[in-house]
């Protein structure tokens, strides 16, 4: 192993570890919370440069990139399920759903800022640059850490617990998902801009779809068809979207150096 890769694995290895004993506990709820110490006395070791950590406010092009994510996903998965008759919204309460949805946004765009996108899209995204690893490599391999830190929560007894069948398809899609955010921190420089991508994420997944074995505003009960995190439909236009955001950005970045030469 590159011998400057062991921190960023040992780091991975602690959140995993604490998150999991958190959850055991009965502390799913704040487990997520463990993140922030962890990446602090990672940062303190290595003092990555603010840069680095992506801590940049990026322009407007790139938030406009950060909603385009959770919108595209979650709003073609809802035509589909309206098309299919997977919808069922006659015991929505629209008022309260719309409040659900506008806290969880901003409760997830403090709190994810300050440990999730911290962690994997800020400290480890910026250490294994300086690890020397090629651009697709820091994306993918942020997206793998992302996804495994999420094996506690979808696997013990807590309220994010998903039937057995589908845990590998969230997994999976737990690793593109990752890989889309960290493109978007890549092209944007910016932690800032993935926490609102994550954060409508979340908003929109959770409200409209539920999560664990809850059914959400729509109705959806058939989560593992149609799921945008842990459902096959979820996992194929999220791959969808990484393939084409991917195309476009290297396109994009070839043409800027044929411009400047």
């Amino acid at each position: 192993m590159n011998p400057k890769l062991r921190i960023p694995v040992l780091a991975v290895v602690c959140a995993i570890a604490v998150n999991a004993a958190m959850d055991a506990v009965g502390l799913s709820e704040i487990s997520f919370a463990s993140l922030l110490p962890v990446v602090l006395v990672f940062w303190a070791f290595d003092r990555l440069p603010r840069r680095d950590m992506g801590i940049a406010f990026g322009r407007l092009r790139h938030y406009v990139l950060a909603i385009a994510h959770p919108a595209l996903i979650v709003g073609a998965i809802a035509i589909v399920c309206l098309a299919t008759g997977a919808l069922d919204t006659s015991q929505t309460d629209w008022i309260k759903s719309r409040e659900a949805f506008v806290s969880m946004a901003v409760m997830s765009l403090v709190l994810g800022l300050l440990t999730e996108e911290l962690f994997f899209r800020g400290w480890l995204f910026g250490a294994l640059q300086r690890a020397g690893l090629s651009e697709i490599n820091v994306m993918i391999w942020t997206g793998i850490a992302f996804s495994l830190w999420h094996i506690p929560a979808v696997t013990m007894d807590t309220q994010d617990a998903l039937p057995l069948a589908q845990i590998p398809v969230l997994l999976v899609n737990g690793v593109v998902i990752g890989a889309i955010w960290a493109m978007l921190r890549s092209i944007s420089g910016s932690i800032l801009v993935t926490s609102v991508c994550h954060a409508l994420w979340n908003a929109s997944v959770y409200v409209l779809f539920g999560f664990g074995t809850t059914v959400g505003a729509l109705g959806v009960k058939q989560t593992a068809v149609y799921g945008p995190e842990s459902g096959v439909l979820g996992l194929a236009l999220n791959l969808l979207l990484a393939g084409v955001l991917w195309q476009w950005w290297q396109k994009r970045g070839a043409a800027e150096q044929r411009s400047i030469a």
